[in-house]
């Protein structure tokens, strides 16, 4: 599908800041240098002074027209195309964005005062642009990861603020709304059954105005941006599925960025080229608990058991990567010292000869390798290991409908909200959105309800460990290596958004 580029629109005139807003303009170049930004110097080239264009390699192209309800939200993002109420800062903790500030009115409502904005269309950012936007991700179906099983009203409230209140008590709310899936895009954006236009309606520092189909990309500079104009005067997009092209086309000089270069790649690239970087992602082995081979906790328990994570991390991954410990990796700092051991697991039964099929896609090229060292380990326990292999938007629709015994994925745990209990309540309840697992557990629910309900920060882990040690306990996800994502970066950039959330990657500050 190709979109028309659309033209600029006029510069409208600009109300005087008052001074909180100034100084909140002022402070985002700050908080945009949160995460790590590498590259060159970037200082005095010419081609930074004339705004070069950007040119980026992403490794998923778009699964679904780029809305910015589903699993295509982080490319809007990471492009710097969305952006909304709140942001997630380097700690993890929820930091202004589209909201300048905002305050807790009850244990279900909380108030967001918005900054003085555009969308890229012209229009102001308006209380009521904001709740409309809003109301219309709680009406998305499939429901966004970061709304699943939370129910969520937005209404405006006087000329900047913007109330939203939760069906339930959210302590997280502020958090929840960082999430790329949570994006807050102008009016003209929607349109009829759901359709959701992003080419020239996101907030961020670079406007959307072609895409070419699955291939490409092309971002406009948003001139209007709240944060200040960005650097460079647009980007290029290059969605490459392939992980050697993509690291190939750093190499010869045709992309000044590549994501996910595979760890077999790593060492052909000059060493002031890569970045690697401790990531929430985990790579985990999701069993089919609904119906099939997987759907008896015995032969989940015996394909578990089968399993030896440490030859993956050492050998696939070639040291880039930690055996995995739970759901949440090493990046996740507080989870090692409060991980609870599962418990009530079944006893391994024997496979018998089962027959099953295992999926994986090669966006990220160590999945395909993975997952063949994954169907010897079964295939020695007993099992008859069907394996297929796709590109990822042409494989979920089929294993969220449960077409798949076993399925390969790396998920990064806090990419929807930050929160690690938004996490479990997505992947592994009954009425999880993104439950690739099919698990539908009483007691999964009910720990994870229970987690969702706590306020204090530290108690919240706790809890949300306690949760993991319940879905461990069923066997229907076995946490296999945490990844350190490798990020190909041209000697000339500078200013790239390297993130643990895997969120970011092009700012208004990127630039060569």
């Amino acid at each position: 599908m190709r979109f028309p580029r659309r033209p600029r629109p006029p510069r409208r005139p600009r109300r005087p800041r008052p001074p909180r807003l100034l100084a909140a303009v002022l402070l985002a170049p700050l908080l945009a240098g949160c995460f790590a930004s590498s590259g060159g110097d970037g200082g005095a080239g010419s081609a930074a002074a004339e705004g070069s264009r950007l040119r980026v390699a992403l490794a998923f192209p778009p699964a679904e027209n780029l809305s910015p309800h589903g699993a295509d939200a982080t490319i809007l993002s990471r492009l710097g195309v969305t952006e909304g109420l709140t942001t997630l800062d380097a700690n993890g903790a929820a930091a202004p964005a589209l909201a300048a500030s905002w305050r807790r009115v009850d244990d279900r409502t909380w108030l967001f005062t918005l900054r003085e904005a555009a969308f890229q269309d012209g229009t102001e950012v308006t209380p009521t642009a904001v709740a409309a936007s809003l109301t219309h991700a709680t009406e998305a179906r499939p429901v966004p990861a970061a709304l699943s099983g939370v129910t969520l009203t937005a209404k405006a409230e006087g000329d900047t603020g913007v109330r939203v209140t939760a069906a339930a008590p959210d302590p997280v709310l502020p958090l929840r709304l960082s999430s790329p899936g949570l994006a807050v895009l102008a009016p003209k954006a929607y349109g009829k059954e759901g359709a959701v236009d992003p080419v020239g309606t996101g907030t961020g520092p670079f406007a959307l105005t072609e895409v070419t189909g699955a291939t490409a990309a092309r971002l406009d500079r948003f001139d209007d941006y709240w944060g200040g104009r960005a650097q460079a005067s647009g980007v290029e997009v290059r969605f490459i599925a392939d992980g050697t092209a993509r690291a190939n086309a750093l190499r010869t000089g045709q992309v000044d960025l590549a994501e996910a270069i595979p760890v077999a790649q790593a060492a052909t690239l000059d060493a002031g080229t890569r970045r690697e970087t401790a990531t929430t992602r985990t790579t985990s082995l999701l069993l089919n608990a609904r119906s099939g081979v997987f759907k008896d906790p015995a032969l989940r328990a015996a394909a578990r058991a089968a399993v030896d994570a440490s030859a993956l991390a050492e050998g696939v991954y070639e040291g880039h990567a930690d055996a995995g410990a739970g759901l949440y990796g090493p990046a996740v700092t507080w989870a090692a010292g409060k991980r609870v051991p599962p418990a009530g697991r079944a006893a391994a039964g024997s496979p018998g000869g089962a027959p099953l099929t295992l999926a994986t896609y090669d966006n990220r090229p160590e999945l395909p390798e993975a997952a063949q060292v994954l169907k010897q380990q079964l295939e020695k326990a007993g099992f008859q290991v069907k394996l297929e292999v796709r590109e990822y938007s042409r494989l979920e629709s089929d294993a969220l409908a449960g077409k798949f015994d076993a399925f390969l994925g790396a998920r990064n745990s806090l990419l929807d909200t930050g929160d690690p209990v938004s996490l479990l309540a997505s992947d592994f309840t009954c009425d999880g959105g993104y439950n690739l697992a099919l698990l539908c557990d009483r007691g999964v629910d009910r720990a994870v309800a229970a987690a969702q309900t706590v306020a204090d920060a530290g108690e919240r882990q706790d809890a949300a460990l306690a949760a993991e040690a319940a879905i461990l306990g069923t066997d229907a996800v076995v946490p296999l290596v945490h990844q350190r994502v490798i990020t190909g970066v041209g000697a000339e950039v500078s200013g790239v958004l390297l993130d643990p959330y895997e969120r970011t990657l092009v700012g208004a500050g990127t630039r060569r």
